[in-house]
């Protein structure tokens, strides 16, 4: 049989699924996606409530190396359908992008409304058909599709099948992992879903939690020992939560501070708070006589440490610091900080774990449940914020989407 003569269904509406199929109706095959939420991309909607950090303009090996240890499973979906062709993707439908100063990729206007907005045109006009309200609940003993619909459960044939459930964060989006057991119930390899690119608790003290709670920090570098020995260092701003810390240079390392955390009960940052001086122009500017002034009003002045990153010195240096000058300079180029737990998985932006690439062959089809496949974050991958999530969604959505048409024809 033709793909056009047989009826694909899409479980999940982000842009894994929404990728898969449109490569599905393009390929000739009658599309069908389902959605638990009322409408489609709520969470790529979220992503790009601040501006929609699309992709990131840098070199090839450098942007794979985003994905750590499941790089090697991740390249051939970003050869076939990298940052550039994601780009040239958007401007296919009428989405210029543009570069930023850090090298992410926006679309002009920053909005993620307007792409999806054409998206769903196009699909529309290419015949998928769009089915919201429709929560998958697993399989039937025929194979048939379970759904929760507004009229009841309903069953559903599907020649093929493309699993675009998400990850387990933002469950009000609809990532909420339910999935997990009735994958698991078929005997397929899934790894605990768990938080990433979160943020941390730390056990602040009641006076800087109601006094800096909300604040930026800002201009500091983080370094981090990880598990192999690997310094891991990154500059940039985080943000005091009531809870500990969060924000983009926290991010940026949360995938090794949340393995150290589970095998150590615990790890340590530390913060240069003066990541333009050199260790020993700060240690010469605190040593400088203070004369009348106070020590705030003195490393203010000397050393540029005031406000809230004034108030994380004196949270986390050790009182006798402030005694010795060589101690304080220690202090202000690498402040230890604490962090005892990751936030729960349902605040974090995304999740790690999931149906793992052993279960799957290279087409992204179960191979234990021949005609299912997978695609998106409910994949066992990761990758920070800057457009690497939402490029490998896409990617894999598109690799899914071929990978069912390849899987059609075969047969």
């Amino acid at each position: 049989m033709s793909p056009a003569e047989l009826r694909v269904a899409v479980v999940g509406g982000g842009p894994a699924g929404l990728m898969a199929a449109e490569v599905l109706s393009a390929g000739g095959a009658g599309v069908d996606l389902y959605d638990a939420m009322p409408s489609v991309g709520r969470k790529f909607l979220m992503a790009g409530k601040g501006g929609l950090n699309l992709t990131h303009a840098e070199p090839a090996a450098a942007f794979l190396s985003r994905y750590g240890a499941r790089r090697e499973e991740v390249a051939p979906w970003l050869a076939a359908f990298g940052a550039e062709a994601l780009r040239d993707w958007a401007r296919g439908l009428g989405v210029e992008t543009f570069v930023g100063t850090s090298g992410r990729v926006f679309p002009q206007g920053m909005l993620a409304a307007p792409l999806l907005r054409a998206w769903l045109h196009r699909l529309r006009a290419a015949g998928v058909r769009f089915h919201m309200r429709h929560r998958w609940l697993g399989w039937h003993d025929d194979g048939k599709l379970r759904f929760a619909a507004a009229a009841g459960q309903i069953a559903v044939a599907a020649d093929a099948t493309v699993l675009a459930l998400g990850g387990g964060s933002w469950a009000r989006l609809g990532s909420d992992g339910a999935w997990v057991p009735w994958l698991a119930a078929r005997c397929i390899v899934v790894a605990p879903l768990r938080p990433a690119n979160c943020g941390f608790d730390v056990d602040w003290s009641e006076h800087f939690r109601s006094r800096f709670a909300g604040e930026p920090v800002k201009s500091v570098a983080l370094s981090f020992r990880d598990g192999d020995g690997k310094m891991q260092s990154r500059r940039g701003e985080f943000v005091v939560t009531a809870t500990g810390v969060e924000g983009g240079l926290i991010y940026a390392l949360s995938a090794p501070l949340r393995d150290a955390i589970a095998a150590q009960g615990g790890a340590t940052i530390y913060v240069d708070l003066a990541p333009d001086k050199t260790p020993e122009r700060v240690l010469g500017e605190v040593a400088h006589p203070r004369g009348a002034r106070s020590m705030a009003s003195h490393l203010q002045s000397r050393a540029g440490i005031a406000g809230v990153k004034a108030a994380l010195l004196r949270e986390c240096a050790a009182q006798d610091d402030y005694a010795e000058p060589a101690r304080l300079a220690a202090a202000i180029k690498a402040l230890p900080l604490r962090l005892v737990a990751p936030r729960p998985l349902d605040e974090a932006i995304s999740s790690a774990g999931g149906v793992m690439f052993e279960a799957l062959d290279a087409r992204l089809m179960i191979r234990r449940l021949p005609g299912v496949f997978c695609a998106g974050e409910m994949l066992d991958w990761e990758a920070p914020t800057g457009g690497y999530l939402l490029t490998a969604c896409f990617a894999s959505g598109r690799a899914a989407g071929l990978g069912v048409l390849d899987w059609l024809r075969a047969r």
